[in-house]
């Protein structure tokens, strides 16, 4: 973990209320714990998030060596593979453990934040969400974004969001270019599954999606705006830098050596 234990005390609370709020804004289909690990299973989709392992104390490592197992099990029964996702809640001793039994580390994201004043959202474009999740999902997969296979997972996903979800689709000519999710959760808004076609980037199009948005999110009562990218992203991290969004912390995943 970066920085000193008073910095990551501090850190803390912040932390824990972004991820008690992706979890709820991107819900597994099956959320078991063992003490303060959070096991996150999603038979209908493959993402890493939704099928993972979440420590959420850092004081929480007993038994680790017992505890990884019977995860292990559940996530052999559920088809996936054991999968770790650490973030700054995740005891050091626990990346200390996972360490020397050599498991590989990858998929080093950031989560960011920015406050949605008048100023970054002085451009945004008025636009009504989709009220129809199928709707949304075929965009997503005309895009290039989801593969066909995966539309009753996503649908799945999208039913089983709590907070109030606007998904969105910005289209040129009348085909779609650009979509995303925005999950205003109290004064939070997270923004999810960003993606432009491949043909149609570097146009601005993400940009104009993302404000008309968080200028919706805002208008519910929003505050602050979230995301979680992967930090080899350079194109997204542009993006965002460029909208007023700032590093809060990162994640990883951890999964057991091959061979």
């Amino acid at each position: 973990m970066q920085g000193s234990d008073p910095q990551r005390q501090n850190l803390l609370p912040a932390v824990r209320r972004l991820e008690a709020a992706g979890f709820r804004a991107w819900p597994a289909t099956s959320v078991q714990y063992d003490g303060l690990w959070a096991i996150r299973l999603t038979g209908g989709h493959p993402a890493k998030r939704l099928n993972s392992v979440n420590p959420l104390d850092p004081a929480d490592h007993g038994n680790m060596a017992e505890r990884i197992e019977r995860a292990a099990g559940k996530f052999k029964e559920c088809g996936r593979p054991l999968t770790f996702r650490m973030s700054p809640l995740a005891s050091e001793k626990l990346t200390e453990h996972l360490d020397s039994d050599g498991w590989e580390r990858f998929g080093e994201s950031l989560v960011m934040q920015a406050y949605l004043g008048d100023e970054m959202l002085a451009e945004a474009v008025p636009l009504h969400p989709l009220q129809d999740a199928d709707a949304y999902v075929s965009a997503a997969i005309e895009i290039g974004n989801v593969a066909a296979s995966l539309r009753p997972g996503l649908s799945q996903v999208i039913a089983a969001i709590q907070p109030e979800a606007g998904m969105f689709v910005l289209e040129d000519g009348g085909v779609p270019v650009s979509t995303t999710i925005c999950v205003r959760d109290g004064d939070l808004a997270g923004i999810f599954e960003v993606a432009t076609s491949e043909e149609k980037r570097g146009r601005g199009h993400a940009r104009r999606l993302l404000l008309s948005a968080l200028k919706w999110a805002q208008e519910r009562g929003a505050k602050r705006a979230w995301l979680q990218v992967e930090a080899a992203n350079e194109p997204a991290l542009h993006l965002y830098r460029s909208m007023g969004f700032g590093e809060v912390y990162r994640y990883h995943y951890r999964q057991p050596a091959r061979g």
